[in-house]
């Protein structure tokens, strides 16, 4: 598994080559950090007070910052694995599963690329609704500005979802990560201006309300102060479901050695670099999930949406709801190129080593009518990408329930992908004695996050059945 399809190898001098004979590599901590939050500063963000009202005061910015304090120590782990052997020299693991099959083997290696590819096609598939939810609010605020705050104004969000299949095909032809370092700084741009924006929002509905909604323990059992009734069981269930949602936030372990590759030579490693880039990102995306969770749940309490910025609670003034929600969808069509590079090439350079003469595989320059631009055109790449980005648009228009899917998602990748292999690869690596103090801590830590990955994927499953009972595709 690769970034992407190469051109045909050009001659290059010796300085302009990496220990592997690759083009020298150019990333930075910064674009590390950028590829980092475009990946996670996404879609789950905006379920974050949802999250934070099953949980409550306490519970809530108590299980965020925990998560967060989980996902950077086991990336540390994780950045430690991009070398076999010496940190400096020896052979680079390209892909999460390059490292599995270097340091595991065996069987670990197609039940990682199994979990891992599911998990990426999965969280395809979260975006793409999150995507569609923000475009479509777009005209609903539009409607709800002109004919009044009562009014219907619905609309089916199948449409919007084929609106943003249609975009990602197009961005899909983007060769790797290594191309793409321009979209993943507008990304984090539009990240970080619709956070602020939500933030901004929940701020004035506080003012306006007179004080902070929510309570110690969130949403109580009986008739909530929202005027809907939940259920015990409902209240457990959701509570699960909100472990996940906040896992799904911080999920980018997945593409953290792909990321890590992207990176230039660096002295002492490029875990070094990485691990920087990864204590910057996880930093300041935290401390925006908190705000964004807390703000969000201070300013509606127990009625707050599993969407912040499409559930309207926020209504005026509509044109920032129509820049914030713009700047979602921008946003998350970088999000969607970076978790699905891994996929696409795997695919690629399977293709190639299998037929390595064919014309479909190859990759050739085109100039494109009437102007002199020429760009590089693969015609495997074209049709594969293609019917992939329409396989997540369908299945996305299927069950476009956002909270229910975000929270099934992060709770089934969060225990294998991010604490799992990392802390077996790291062992394995360093040869840790069993039974010494830091082999049974780091098994504690996966016993305990296995725990907590089951149970949020409980809660979630529920939801969905839940939400499987109402859906109709094309409703308003």
């Amino acid at each position: 598994m690769s970034h992407a399809m190469e051109l045909p190898k050009q001659r290059l001098d010796g300085d302009d080559i990496d220990d592997d004979g690759r083009p020298r590599r150019t990333g930075t901590a910064w674009t590390a950090s950028a590829h980092i939050i475009t990946t996670v500063l996404g879609s789950g963000v905006l379920s974050l007070a949802w999250g934070v009202a099953q949980l409550g005061w306490v519970g809530g910015p108590a299980v965020m910052t925990l998560f967060a304090a989980v996902i950077y120590y086991t990336s540390t782990l994780l950045a430690d694995c991009y070398r076999s052997g010496d940190p400096v020299s020896g052979p680079r693991n390209r892909t999460y599963m390059a490292a599995v099959r270097s340091t595991l083997g065996g069987s670990k290696v197609k039940l990682c690329g199994a979990i891992q590819f599911a998990n990426l096609f999965g969280i395809g598939i979260g975006i793409t609704i999150a995507a569609a939810a923000s475009m479509r609010a777009i005209k609903r605020a539009g409607c709800f500005h002109e004919e009044g705050h009562q009014s219907e104004c619905g609309s089916p969000i199948a449409p919007y979802i084929a609106i943003y299949g249609i975009m990602e095909i197009a961005f899909s032809q983007i060769p790797g990560l290594d191309s793409m370092s321009w979209l993943s700084t507008l990304a984090t741009v539009m990240s970080f201006t619709y956070s602020s924006i939500g933030i901004g929002l929940g701020v004035a509905q506080i003012i306006a309300n007179g004080g902070i909604q929510g309570t110690i323990t969130g949403v109580a059992v009986g008739i909530s102060a929202a005027g809907t009734s939940v259920t015990a069981m409902q209240k457990l269930w959701r509570g699960l479901q909100a472990f996940g949602n906040m896992a799904f936030a911080y999920g980018f372990s997945i593409v953290l050695l792909e990321i890590q590759d992207t990176l230039k030579a660096a002295s002492p490693s490029e875990a070094k670099v990485m691990k920087k880039a990864t204590a910057v990102s996880v930093a300041a995306t935290t401390v925006i999930y908190l705000l964004c969770g807390c703000v969000g749940y201070a300013a509606f309490g127990d009625g707050v949406k599993d969407n912040l910025l499409t559930g309207f609670g926020f209504y005026e003034p509509f044109w920032l709801l129509d820049v914030a929600n713009a700047c979602v969808a921008v946003h998350l069509v970088g999000t969607y190129q970076v978790i699905t590079q891994p996929i696409f090439a795997y695919v690629e350079l399977r293709a190639a080593a299998a037929w390595p003469d064919s014309a479909f595989v190859a990759t050739k320059e085109v100039t494109l009518w009437p102007t002199r631009l020429r760009v590089a055109v693969c015609p495997l790449r074209l049709t594969w990408r293609t019917a992939y980005v329409c396989v997540t648009t369908a299945v996305s228009m299927s069950m476009p329930f956002f909270g229910s899917v975000v929270g099934l998602i992060g709770a089934i990748s969060f225990w294998p992908l991010t604490v799992y292999f990392p802390i077996e690869m790291y062992m394995a690596q360093h040869r840790l004695p069993r039974g010494s103090t830091k082999w049974l801590f780091l098994q504690a830590l996966s016993v305990v996050c296995l725990i907590v990955s089951v149970a949020a994927a409980a809660g979630s499953v529920a939801d969905v059945v839940a939400e499987f009972r109402h859906h109709n595709p094309f409703s308003r």
